[in-house]
């Protein structure tokens, strides 16, 4: 079977070695071995005399430990061990801002909690047996008494004067108190606009949710005297110095690979607690030990996103046109900063891209993270942008209801148009296109016809409504933007290393790590058109600490934009060697020779050396190389962005109806105009569009993890859950526009989480549209079908504002 699609028209005979791969749909390479069954997840290692761990959890959301006693899980027929935090003695997770103390207060995880649980599901001990029922069995053996406290369950209960402290170093349970910009004069243009509008909006927290849940299998290497931990994380470099430090072992001691990884979202690009106890067990038992989470602990104990709470107003001119914007920003980040981004990952985020594609010339922001009894926050596909992008959104709508403007005008009146632009918040935007992608998406609902059906709609007493979201995704981040948020991880470059054989196939590394982005896809596309090598001679390696030199993973769309540049740039080094080689076998400049279809060719001569043959002369016949030049074909790259990167732009367009019955709320049409620079593989890109608007879309309709008055989370399941399926979810219009980029080496910008950014706020506002008749705005998510019956039929709802 062709690695390309079957529409590469007149090139299908073009041998794969002299087409450029780069922008067409390469056929996924990783499919053949997962669609037949032949991948390799964490739940597939199976080792000689392999012990299965699950965790004692917290029954309580806020208590003291009395005691934990263990003891009986021993006599649990099939149990090999149980450890307490006393037993283990690790180390502590510590994730750190260098801001002061009034500002950001670290706080320490414990890997077991030892003096005082913080959240329901909190891990206390974890029991070894010889198969997974046994450890199950032995759970309910340990013994654990508590000394309960009051649990703090909202950010009004952390604010209260009374309020019992989480973290006792946290004072008023405030993690993060940051005031990044606050423009001179700002009141006065408030009280002198003529129309200020206001929006409180709150979102759902939510659970990413990956198909394959968090696990872990280690065990110890006698050979090499070394930990090896298989485990499924998006950042495996930055668990191997966590794993080190809590066990305090040298680095070089520990090693990290991870399998293939049925998704992440961002959940697991924080290190977590378990795999670093069942690391601890495998290294006191000196067996293999596995953890498996179950789907239960999954929905209430892993990282959790989303919750937070906006209160905005802004300015305006008489013309629609924004004069000011000042925001407070709380995101409730559970029990413990999460590492190692720390509890400022949401409101630091907020706080510094919130005006987007809009020109604001003044803004005023306060962003805070307040610590509860809830599972800890972590980040999720998007990271703060779908809240703030969802507040911008509503300003704007807002503003044209007060102005009697039309909504889409007012954001042409609105976004950025001038290139490059620095904004008021300080931050420089490359150029984009975010008026086109707003006129083609308007068009597109235009000439499909919606208007006028929602017309014909309202006519028959129908609830059609029609929403836009026009937003940017700051992707690129290089360490010079992390480094402004004062992270002590900073992260940012990427490193890769090429290497050819004497076969003339060639092995490649990077930093980043996949979980369904389909990199042995696009960075092989990457590697092959540089090298004018067929792809099927290519093949990536990642997610392995001792192969790969360092990486910071995957997160934040930086994989094509980083970690492909670094390839890039390492596959051009390589290419330059294999001129070289070949022009000093003819003693000519390297400038004469050109690679093409998997050799070395001297420009306007018939002399070709294949790269198998020059492999023979790197590897076999050093003798025969100039002094100048080092045997083997092995380079390294690395690739950093030292400005404050780059921004893919999107717009979404929502049609909805809503059913008065029911209040139910069905998606009709979704058009997506997106602009993500380059697209390496255009199929590819169309799928990460496609997921995150399904994502999207959960947040806003469906998705939300509650808790009662005494921390007990609602959701152990998908019966209380509630997750879309694929009948709610519509089929997607994606029309590509491209920009590329000049601060990467492919021209990519990033996709990732575009889709999940703009989807909340396109359907909030098409919801809002549809309630017009009624008077009726909601500002909250997730909009559920209760609030929406209540709107439509007059009845009064504490979610509703007018």
């Amino acid at each position: 079977m062709s690695d390309v699609s079957m529409n590469d028209g007149p090139m299908s005979d073009v041998p794969m070695s002299e087409r450029k791969l780069v922008g067409r749909a390469v056929r996924r390479r990783e499919d053949p071995r997962l669609l037949a069954g032949r991948g390799r997840f964490v739940d597939d290692i199976a080792l000689p005399g392999m012990l299965h761990a699950q965790f004692v959890r917290s029954t309580v959301a806020h208590a003291e430990l009395a005691s934990v006693d263990v003891s009986a899980v021993l006599e649990v027929p099939g149990v090999v061990a149980a450890f307490t935090a006393e037993d283990l003695e690790l180390g502590d997770i510590v994730a750190q801002l260098g801001r002061p103390l009034s500002e950001f207060v670290p706080t320490a995880m414990p890997v077991l909690a030892r003096d005082k649980v913080r959240y329901v599901g909190e891990p206390i001990a974890i029991v070894v047996a010889r198969d997974a029922y046994a450890a199950e069995d032995g759970l309910e053996a340990a013994k654990i008494s508590y000394v309960t406290l009051p649990p703090v369950m909202s950010e009004e209960a952390a604010f209260a004067a009374d309020a019992p402290l989480v973290h006792a170093e946290a004072a008023h349970n405030t993690l993060v108190d940051v005031s990044l910009f606050a423009t001179d004069g700002i009141d006065g243009i408030f009280t002198s606009a003529p129309c200020v509008v206001e929006v409180d909006t709150r979102t759902g927290r939510q659970n990413a949710l990956p198909l394959e849940t968090r696990g872990a299998v280690a065990h110890w290497d006698d050979r090499e005297e070394q930990l090896v931990l298989h485990t499924c994380t998006q950042i495996p470099h930055q668990v191997r110095t966590v794993a080190s430090r809590c066990l305090r072992l040298d680095e070089r001691a520990v090693r990290v690979v991870v399998p293939d990884m049925g998704g992440g979202f961002g959940q697991k690009c924080v290190v977590g607690r378990e795999e670093i106890a069942a690391a601890a067990a495998a290294l006191r038992l000196r067996r293999p030990v596995k953890w498996i989470e179950d789907r239960k602990d999954a929905l209430t104990a892993s990282f959790l996103a989303r919750e937070q709470h906006y209160r905005a107003r802004a300015a305006f001119d008489a013309d629609g046109r924004i004069l000011a914007l000042d925001t407070d920003v709380v995101c409730d980040m559970g029990a413990y900063s999460c590492y190692p981004f720390t509890a400022g990952i949401e409101p630091l985020m907020a706080s510094a891209e919130m005006p987007g594609v809009y020109k604001v010339p003044a803004y005023r922001v306060r962003g805070r993270a307040v610590t509860t009894n809830k599972a800890p926050t972590g980040p999720y596909r998007g990271v703060s942008r779908p809240q703030y992008v969802m507040v911008m959104e509503r300003l704007l709508e807002r503003a044209a209801r007060e102005l009697a403007l039309d909504p889409v005008e007012i954001r042409r009146r609105n976004v950025i148009t001038d290139f490059p632009y620095t904004g008021v918040n300080n931050i420089t935007y490359d150029p984009g296109s975010y008026l086109e992608s707003l006129n083609l998406c308007e068009l597109l609902v235009r000439e499909e016809g919606w208007y006028e059906k929602q017309t014909a709609a309202a006519a028959e007493g129908r609830h059609l409504g029609i929403g836009y979201a026009c937003f940017s995704e700051r992707t690129g981040y290089g360490s010079a933007a992390f480094a402004q948020r004062k992270m002590k991880v900073v992260p940012g470059f990427d490193i890769s290393e090429v290497r050819m054989d004497t076969s003339g196939t060639v092995s490649f590394t990077t930093g980043t790590m996949n979980h369904g982005q389909s990199h042995e896809t696009t960075m092989a596309q990457i590697v092959a058109d540089e090298l004018a090598l067929d792809i099927a001679k290519v093949r990536l390696h990642q997610g392995d600490t001792d192969r790969i030199t360092y990486g910071f993973g995957t997160f934040a769309s930086r994989s094509i934009t980083i970690g492909g540049s670094a390839v890039r740039l390492a596959a051009a080094k390589l290419g330059d060697k294999l001129r070289a080689i070949a022009a000093a076998r003819w003693d000519i400049t390297p400038d004469d020779v050109e690679l093409t279809s998997g050799a070395a060719r001297r420009r306007n001569a018939s002399d070709v050396l294949t790269y198998e043959q020059i492999a023979d002369i790197a590897y076999l016949q050093a003798h025969l190389l100039p002094k100048d030049i080092e045997p083997g074909l092995s380079v390294t790259a690395t690739f950093d962005v030292f400005n404050d990167g780059t921004f893919s732009n999107a717009t979404h367009g929502c049609v909805v109806e809503l059913h008065a019955d029911t209040g139910q709320v069905e998606i009709l049409r979704y058009v997506c105009v997106e602009d993500c620079g380059v697209a390496i593989n255009p199929q590819v890109v169309e799928g990460q569009c496609r997921g995150g608007i399904a994502q999207g879309i959960a947040g806003a309709l469906f998705e939300q993890v509650t808790y009662d008055a005494q921390g007990e989370p609602s959701a152990t399941g998908f019966m209380d859950y509630k997750v879309p399926t694929a009948h709610e979810i519509p089929d997607v219009l994606i029309h590509h526009l491209e920009t590329p980029c000049a601060f990467t080496e492919t021209g990519a910008k990033g996709a990732g989480e575009g889709g999940t950014i703009g989807a909340p706020a396109a359907v909030l506002n098409a919801v809002n549209d549809a309630l017009r008749p009624t008077g009726v705005e909601l500002d909250h998510t997730p909009i559920t079908p209760e609030t929406v019956h209540r709107a439509l039929n007059g009845a009064p709802s504490l979610e509703l504002s007018s």
